[in-house]
């Protein structure tokens, strides 16, 4: 009897963790959006934009001013002006961050753990709402801005690919929904998807399993990015995606990266070096804040912060080598 009440003892112990989670969960508050300003398709009349209903692959910001609006061509340009942040009231892990992506630009973010560099990409998508300053979209605040139409306007790439219990053709349909088979099969084809799908039982329509148990990591990763290609976002975020993926792997997403990234504002969370030798601007973040910004070669050459970095990941590599 006193081994089956600590067995009934250790099962009411965990019922009551559980349990604790669960109510967390129903006592959290809502999601407030307060965003006015959402994203339309547009086409170009007579030298001016024009809404319209059909998808052109081309983007506007429609932003209301009483009963008129204006629409703000979306090209994907981000600014930080004074960013204050903090995930608890008296821990600020961003302080006072000024920073831009241009369109078309690859900007690099790095530096140790910690540093704030993921926090930037969840306050680009609005996951938090920033304590104080402001960020900026194609010039626009992006609190005026519906949470759904930006997070629309994003793609993102991460290490820790997001697959569900369904199909390979439903996954990467969640890029587009809508899209027909042949835009996801081309969007697979792009992002190195087709060889191995096609050795699938049922090809695009097998069900992968829970969180893509049955794909290998670099499948998975694939899948994620063909995801992407598939959304066509102007601005595309990678948080470290071929950092868990061996070579043979690691060159296969590279590949389908560099078709992904073509003419869009690219930011990279990056832990390891030699993935951003081809950024624009790198910025090197320390203890919440911009310690190094400039070109590869010029961090190189001021033998400050970004420098060390490097030349400790090289003796690294060596010492692995050898």
């Amino acid at each position: 009897p006193l081994v089956n009440m600590s067995q009934q003892f250790n099962s009411i112990l965990a019922a009551l963790a559980g349990a604790e989670r669960i109510f967390a969960l129903i006592d959290e508050k809502p999601e407030v959006d307060d965003g006015i300003v959402t994203l339309v398709n547009v086409e170009e009349v007579d030298g001016q934009l024009v809404e319209c209903e059909q998808r052109t692959n081309r983007w506007a910001w429609k932003h209301p001013h009483g009963n008129e609006f204006t629409l703000v061509e979306m090209k994907g340009d981000v600014r930080f002006h004074d960013v204050v942040f903090g995930y608890e009231e008296n821990h600020t892990v961003l302080k006072n961050i000024n920073l831009f992506a241009k369109p078309g630009q690859k900007i690099a973010f790095v530096g140790s753990t910690g540093a704030g560099k993921t926090t930037i990409t969840n306050l680009i998508n609005r996951f938090y709402d920033i304590n104080k300053g402001s960020i900026t979209y194609d010039g626009i605040d992006i609190k005026l801005i519906k949470k759904d139409d930006l997070r629309t306007s994003l793609a993102m790439v991460l290490q820790d690919t997001h697959l569900f219990t369904a199909t390979v053709m439903e996954n990467i349909r969640l890029g587009k929904r809508g899209a027909t088979d042949e835009e996801v099969r081309a969007a697979a084809k792009a992002a190195n998807c087709d060889e191995f799908v096609h050795r699938l039982p049922q090809g695009y329509n097998t069900p992968i399993g829970e969180n893509g148990a049955k794909l290998s990591g670099g499948e998975r990763q694939r899948i994620s990015i063909a995801r992407a290609l598939l959304k066509d976002a102007p601005i595309v975020l990678l948080d470290e995606a071929t950092a868990s993926l061996d070579v043979e792997n690691e060159t296969k997403v590279q590949g389908a990266l560099s078709r992904l990234l073509v003419g869009k504002t690219v930011l990279v969370i990056a832990h390891r070096m030699r993935t951003v030798e081809a950024a624009d601007k790198i910025i090197v973040l320390a203890d919440g804040r911009v310690a190094e910004e400039g070109t590869p070669a010029e961090l190189m050459n001021k033998n400050g912060l970004y420098h060390r970095m490097v030349d400790l990941q090289r003796q690294s590599a060596g010492w692995r080598l050898n």
